[in-house]
Order: C-alpha cells, then sequence, then structure tokens
C-alpha cells in the first residue's frame, strides 16, 4: 500500500462525528442481537437481514441520485476484500455476544485500535506522534482494566472478538489506502451483500454437516437449525437491516475522511454505550474497575483529538 500520505482527506471533526454515531448505532444494534439470539440462529439473522438490508440501500442511493455506478464500485476487488474482512470480524463478534456481556466482547473486541495504529504508523505510513502513541496506550490500559482478568472475559468465547479485532483493523486501514474513492454506499452494499452469503453459506455448509446432540443444544445460536420467524421478528429484521445499511456507511465515511489511528481510538466511545445498554436491559451494574476503564478509554479520546 504505498498512496502518498498527502492525497488522503484530513478531516478529523468529520471523522470523529460519523464513528461516534456509528458506535452508538451499533451498539443499539447489538442489544437487539442479543436479545433476539434466543429465537433465531446468527445465520440466519445475518442472511434475512441481508435480504432486507440490500433493497432498502438501493432504494436509498436511487433517491439520493448515488446509484449511478454503484454496483461496479460495490463489488471492485478492494472494496469486497475490505467486506470480507468486516463480515469476519462481525461473525466473530456476534459468535460471542450470547455467552459474554455486552462490555465484555467489546472490551475484547476494542484492542482493535491498537492493530489500526500499528499497521497506519509501519504500513501505510501515517504519522501517529507522541501524543497519540499514549492515547492509544492509555485506551489500551482502559480495555485491560474493562477485561479484569479472572471473570468471563477470558472463557474461550473472548478469544472471538480478539481475533475479530484484527480483521477490523485490516478492514479500516483497507479503507483508508484502496477504498478512498468509492462511495459509502457502494462500500455499504458490498459488506451487506459479502455478509448475506456468509449467511447463506454456512447455513448450507451446517444443513450438509447436520451438526447433533449436546453442540445444538448447547450453542444452538450457532450449529442450530432456520426457525420460523414471527411478524415481531420480521419488523425486528427490518429495523436492522436499516442500521446495517446505515452502519456501513458511516464507517466507510469515518475512515475515508480521517486517520485511522484517530478514528480507531473514538469507536472506544461503543464500550460507554454498551454500558448504559448492560444496565437497562440486562441488570449488569458496572464495578468500580469497568467505570475506571471507561474514564480511561474517553481519556484516551480526549488526548488523540488534543493532538
Amino acid at each position: 500500500m504505498s498512496l502518498e500520505v498527502e492525497s488522503r482527506p484530513q478531516n478529523v471533526a468529520r471523522g470523529v462525528m460519523l464513528i461516534v454515531m456509528a458506535a452508538l448505532t451499533i451498539s443499539i444494534q447489538d442489544v437487539i442481537f442479543k436479545l433476539l439470539s434466543s429465537n433465531l440462529t446468527l445465520w440466519q439473522i445475518f442472511a434475512l437481514r441481508g435480504v432486507l438490508a440490500i433493497p432498502l440501500l438501493l432504494t436509498a442511493s436511487w433517491m439520493s441520485g448515488a446509484h449511478r455506478g454503484i454496483l461496479r464500485a460495490a463489488f471492485g476487488k478492494w472494496p469486497l476484500l475490505r467486506a470480507l474482512f468486516i463480515t469476519t470480524t462481525f461473525l466473530a463478534f456476534y459468535a460471542a455476544i450470547p455467552f459474554l456481556s455486552l462490555s465484555t466482547v467489546g472490551a475484547a473486541n476494542y484492542i482493535a485500535p491498537i492493530f489500526v495504529t500499528l499497521l497506519s504508523a509501519y504500513v501505510i505510513k501515517e504519522a501517529v506522534g507522541p501524543l497519540g502513541w499514549v492515547g492509544v496506550l492509555l485506551g489500551f490500559v482502559g480495555v485491560v482494566v474493562l477485561l479484569q482478568p479472572g471473570t468471563d472475559a477470558f472463557s474461550p468465547w473472548a478469544l472471538l472478538p480478539i481475533i475479530g479485532a484484527a480483521f477490523y483493523a485490516l478492514a479500516h486501514i483497507t479503507t483508508r489506502t484502496r477504498c478512498q474513492g468509492v462511495p459509502p454506499a457502494a462500500l455499504s452494499l458490498s459488506q451487506n451483500t459479502v455478509m448475506l452469503l456468509a449467511g447463506i453459506g454456512v447455513s448450507l455448509l451446517l444443513l450438509y454437516l447436520e451438526p447433533q446432540g449436546e453442540m445444538i443444544l448447547a450453542y444452538s445460536y450457532i450449529f442450530g437449525h432456520w426457525s420460523a420467524v414471527s411478524p415481531i421478528d420480521w419488523v425486528v429484521l427490518l429495523l436492522l437491516a436499516g442500521f446495517a445499511a446505515v452502519i456501513g456507511m458511516m464507517l466507510a465515511g469515518a475512515y475515508q475522511a480521517a486517520p485511522p489511528s484517530t478514528v480507531a481510538t473514538f469507536e472506544y466511545s461503543y464500550l460507554v454505550f454498551v454500558a448504559v445498554w448492560d444496565i437497562l436491559f440486562f441488570g449488569i451494574i458496572p464495578t468500580f474497575s469497568s467505570i475506571t476503564g471507561m474514564v480511561l478509554v474517553v481519556a484516551a479520546g480526549l488526548l488523540v483529538l488534543r493532538r
């Protein structure tokens, strides 16, 4: 990746605004995923959400006049590779959601800014600066405090969002360096299409393998069969489809507008949002360590903005 740093936009305010809005929307989406996980399988949710999201996205693009060339742009090599990275991230993340608290999964996943900063500094040669490194380090300390060694955060399920974090970093570095001229709507379209195909592909694979017995009983969210979809489920899936289209555009726009190391640090705001949802929806009260971690994460974001 050898694009010149000077040729990339540097609109930090826009990038930060978009990523915080994306973090809020993703946190709401994750609450819905956790509540819906007892009814439908992960792959069924991904497939049906994609079926609904893609027409919504195409309709919105047509109404805004941004539909010309969207298919050609969406299905180019780099947008598809980026979509594959993000799909892997979300699959790893959502596979862990039924088994851990949202705060724990989010904290494990937010090792991603460390990967983003390293890739920014050593692969695409974007300056991070001393304050940037201190900010990311402070954010990482906050994540460690949130993980609280000895809790469920260190169960095998917590490894999934950490693996997803590496792919998340790759996705956003690809956005910054290879998808700069691709409209956000096209990137969202490629992302939702790959997620749809992943949902269908894994569902067919499970149908062929036919997992049985305790595996399905213990992990029906991952290995179970498709269930009948109630009218309420369809309403929720339609809502998730709208979120998917909007989130895809906001993520792409944020990483196109500003350096990945800056944008990634403000993704930590997600942790604040899910801490609130854990209290309101799941009765999980944050501990002193959790609150301390949140404060460190916010301080890291402010430090990077000052830079």
